[in-house]
């Protein structure tokens, strides 16, 4: 597209890249940017500005901030149990992370109140830790944490089952776990982002369940959110052009029931199911590479 030509079209060969390497551009991304160049897109597709690529700094210092943030959601992992209420927890991950010299990007990000989310049963994201919540035997919780080190950024989640969770609770933390690794399999360097949501699609399909449109996955890295979105329930070659150098999340949320939600007006966070149907979601951070997705955070 003519955006993206302008980008890298007066670059000198010899000139230093603009990814931040240090490299000369013709031994970095010049090769990289006249195969991107040469790629067409139709209406419903379009490619990464440079702005997206990562340079190998960038990946090592996500890297550490994945590092941290999996500490802390394996330190969940330890403590959550019937009993507990989610502001202990809460209050645990924000030591961790900020003892192993990291920050917790939730903490008053847009006026979020918490260091972390936890989200329990008909709640689809976004839920805020208390004291008064205490954690009861067959609750299904997710719990999601994003990390900052040194200006970089890595999110996951992951699903925890309390005690003895039914059956039918059980089977959609399960299939939501496969839906979200099929995604990370489908996000294929020079294919396209929507590819995620299509695998995402025909595997949930027969299990009748629904997916979250309202809510996405996004790019990841240097900010907490970038570009693209990333649809879990899209179409195969559309979106943006997945390319080497991008960190994205995939992240499905899944519900029982129906795919509506609404966000509780006392607190303007908190996002339940409409019908308060069992909703459930993995989420890991992954890097585009040559060879296909890497997983840095999960």
């Amino acid at each position: 597209m003519g955006t993206y030509f302008e980008q890298w079209k007066n670059m000198h060969r010899n000139e230093l890249c603009w990814c931040g390497s240090g490299l000369k551009y013709k031994r970095c991304h010049l090769d990289f940017d006249e195969r991107l160049a040469g790629i067409k897109v139709n209406y419903r597709q379009s490619k990464p500005s440079h702005k997206l690529i990562k340079n190998d700094t960038d990946i090592r210092e996500i890297k550490r901030a994945a590092a941290i943030n999996n500490g802390a959601l394996d330190l969940m992992g330890e403590h959550i149990k019937a009993g507990i209420d989610t502001l202990t927890l809460n209050n645990l991950a924000d030591e961790y992370i900020v003892k192993h010299g990291g920050i917790p990007a939730c903490l008053d990000y847009e006026g979020f109140p918490k260091s972390i989310c936890i989200s329990i049963n008909d709640v689809v994201c976004h839920g805020i830790p208390s004291a008064d919540t205490i954690l009861k035997d067959g609750d299904i919780v997710n719990i999601d944490i994003t990390t900052i080190f040194n200006g970089h950024y890595a999110d996951a989640s992951r699903m925890f089952m309390i005690g003895n969770v039914t059956p039918e609770a059980k089977q959609l933390v399960e299939v939501t776990q496969k839906a979200m690794n099929i995604g990370i399999e489908a996000a294929q360097p020079w294919h396209f982002v929507g590819d995620i949501g299509a695998a995402i699609v025909k595997f949930v399909k027969p299990y009748n369940y629904s997916i979250v449109t309202a809510l996405t996955g996004h790019g990841v890295g240097n900010d907490f959110h970038e570009e693209p979105y990333v649809s879990h329930s899209a179409k195969k070659d559309t979106g943006m052009l997945l390319v080497p150098g991008m960190v994205i999340t995939v992240e499905p949320m899944i519900n029982i029931g129906k795919p509506d939600v609404y966000i509780d007006s006392d607190d303007n966070w908190t996002v339940y199911t409409e019908d308060g149907s069992l909703s459930a979601q993995w989420e890991k951070t992954i890097w585009i590479t040559e060879k296909g997705p890497v997983v840095l955070a999960e």
